[in-house]
């Protein structure tokens, strides 16, 4: 099965609660993953940004798509 995602991180279901249409799948990280983040010079000078520094990464998506092999 192709998709268009680039970014991947490996995950364990954890729980599924169903409803009529819709359900709801909740997923454990189980493997570390690099991710990367595109941002303007002034921000990572604004925040002090430098190797080594240790930051939370919030990742805003529209989709999270399971992808089972």
């Amino acid at each position: 099965m192709k998709y268009g995602a680039r970014n991947e991180v490996i995950a364990k279901v954890t729980s599924i609660k169903t409803g009529d249409i819709m359900a709801l799948a909740k997923f454990s990280v189980t493997k570390p993953c690099d991710m990367a983040s595109i941002l303007t010079t002034e921000s990572v000078q604004a925040m002090g940004l430098k190797v080594g520094d240790e930051v939370r990464l919030i990742i805003k998506a529209v989709h999270v798509l399971p992808v089972k092999e």
